[in-house]
């Protein structure tokens, strides 16, 4: 039970060619960031080794929501409040064109639905019309519902519907990139952790691990906190009723149906927040009594449980992900602290590390500099 849903997905073997001698660049991390990261560099011709500690997809990747949703981590009004409304726009455009980018490069493991941010009391319907508010006045696509009805009916005040948000498979998402990857000539390495950059023979480090500690980021280690979420899955169910992502309560509820039926439901880590600070990837009695209260309550009916499942992201104070090159280290970058917000900022932010690398650096570099978690 205790395999993540995504996960069980059967994978065929991914090619296994070998470089030989150095590398132009090692990635360190098998999830979405690091198969687009080593993706990117290969396809630009450098020769890249990706190492991961277990499977490819078999981190975060493997063990979230399926929740592919455009912007940041913090809802858009505080963007602009916090970083500024010129760069929200551009961060809000930026991560649009990267659901395009997972659309294309995604196939039958992303599919378009929008999704749903639920206000479940009068505070949080009165957040979500400050953020709508915001939304349209800078030209994005976004639709007030009030009152929402059918199975929503009586729970929530209000929701935002962004129209152009997704659904996907993870596992199969990532699993696609890294077989991209080797196809383009880079050699990939399950099964194979990294104890220190000093064993890598490579121009260039890539750290993609996100909250998963690496030991490996000198004086930024342990500013990307390890965060832990936990997930159920039910056995299918036999009406389809929440078919795009529902996210409230400020992100501390999440579900959504799959195809076949299965409701995957996720978050409550406030029922015993202090507990939920941890890299330790094990499901909790507390989290799970609360994730089946909400699941039997949104259905009327306890469904059988089939999956239970927990996964680690890196939560960063200021909601920004940690992008660039490692403070006092010429060849070490990083690319994580995605806030819980990780599958399209991965994809995003490992094309985004590839180009700065390749020397093309992009103008988000500034916003995600990972200098500044040491300054503040």
């Amino acid at each position: 039970m205790d395999v993540p849903y995504w996960l069980e997905e059967p994978a065929a073997p991914l090619p296994q060619g070998r470089l030989d001698g150095p590398a132009d660049a090692a990635v360190i991390g098998g999830g979405v960031t690091g198969c687009s990261c080593a993706l990117a560099l290969a396809r630009a011709g450098l020769r890249v080794r990706l190492y991961d500690a277990r499977e490819i997809a078999g981190g975060a990747s493997g063990r979230n929501g399926g929740f592919a949703l455009r912007g940041g981590a913090m809802p858009y009004d505080r963007a602009r409040e916090w970083i500024g409304a010129e760069e929200a726009r551009e961060y809000w455009r930026w991560t649009e064109s990267y659901l395009d980018r997972m659309a294309e490069l995604g196939g039958d493991a992303f599919r378009r639905t929008g999704s749903l941010r639920l206000a479940v009391d009068e505070e949080e319907r009165e957040e979500l019309r400050a953020e709508l508010d915001a939304l349209l006045e800078d030209g994005f696509d976004a639709e007030w519902i009030d009152e929402p009805g059918g199975s929503l009916s009586g729970r929530f005040t209000a929701a935002i519907l962004h129209p152009g948000d997704a659904v996907l498979q993870p596992a199969r998402l990532v699993r696609r990139l890294a077989r991209a990857a080797a196809d383009a000539g880079a050699e990939i390495r399950e099964h194979s952790r990294v104890e220190s950059i000093d064993e890598l023979d490579a121009e260039s480090v890539v750290v993609a691990t996100d909250g998963y500690p690496s030991g490996l980021l000198g004086e930024l280690e342990g500013l990307i906190v390890p965060t832990r979420a936990q997930m159920l899955a039910t056995e299918p169910l036999p009406e389809l009723l929440y078919e795009r992502p529902h996210y409230g309560r400020h992100g501390f509820d999440y579900w959504h149906q799959r195809e076949d039926g299965s409701l995957l439901a996720g978050g409550f880590r406030d029922v015993a927040l202090d507990s939920e600070f941890t890299a330790d990837e094990v499901t909790t009695e507390p989290v799970q009594d609360a994730l089946e209260r909400f699941v039997t309550d949104l259905l009327g009916s306890r469904p059988r449980i089939t999956h239970r499942w927990a996964g680690i992201f890196g939560l960063v104070l200021d909601f920004l992900p940690v992008v660039g090159r490692v403070p006092a280290q010429e060849r070490l970058w990083v690319a994580g602290g995605y806030s819980g917000h990780g599958n399209v900022l991965g994809l995003a932010c490992g094309e985004l590390v590839a180009e700065a690398i390749l020397g093309r650096p992009g103008p988000q570099l500034e916003l995600f500099d990972p200098a500044r978690l040491v300054l503040a």
